[in-house]
């Protein structure tokens, strides 16, 4: 949930499906064409992955941030796009719904730090098969190979810090969305 931009959240549970999905999809389908050079399969890995991954990912979003479903797709994205971006919610009663929001991130991210341990042991294994590919295997499955593991280092090195960036501007966005509740407040 972290990684999907407003725009997916602008539609529905579908388009949210086939926003995350398709993405998916299409990566793993063309690595699938980059090593067996089989069009087939990459249409296969594209059909199957991208309704599987799809239907997770949407069900993950609702789960984590079920009051983004009451409302509005425009005000879902603009909730969604000033509280990744740090910034002020355009319509002051959507502050609530950053708060809400805010939250549903922190709460992923902290989950998502877990899967920072997993990520090196397939680092490990990832480099592990990439030596043997080049050595054993052919010119295609040790290019795939080695993509995975950059893909991998990638994922370990830039991820953190993005997250990290991520978090300080929700930071901002709450508060700025707090913003108002100061004023109101007594003495404010």
């Amino acid at each position: 949930m972290v990684l999907v931009p407003g725009w997916v959240w602008q539609g529905g549970p579908v388009r949210r499906a086939l926003g995350a999905g398709l993405a998916a999809g299409v990566f793993f389908g063309l690595f699938v064409l980059v090593e067996s050079g089989a069009w087939a399969a990459a249409v296969v890995v594209l059909l199957v992955l991208t309704p599987l991954h799809g239907v997770r990912v949407a069900r993950r979003m609702s789960a984590v941030w079920p009051a983004g479903a009451d409302l509005d797709p425009a005000d879902r994205a603009a909730v969604v796009r000033a509280t990744r971006s740090g910034g002020t919610v355009p319509d002051p009663r959507l502050a609530p719904d950053v708060l809400r929001y805010a939250e549903a991130l922190r709460l992923t991210a902290e989950r998502d730090r877990i899967r920072q341990w997993v990520m090196v042991l397939v680092a490990v294994v990832s480099l592990v098969l990439a030596g043997y590919d080049t050595v054993a295997g052919t010119a295609r499955q040790a290019l795939v190979s080695w993509l995975v593991v950059v893909l991998v280092a990638l994922d370990l090195v830039w991820w953190p810090k993005r997250r990290d960036r991520l978090m300080a501007r929700v930071e901002r966005a709450e508060a700025a969305a707090r913003e108002p509740e100061r004023r109101d407040a007594p003495g404010g």
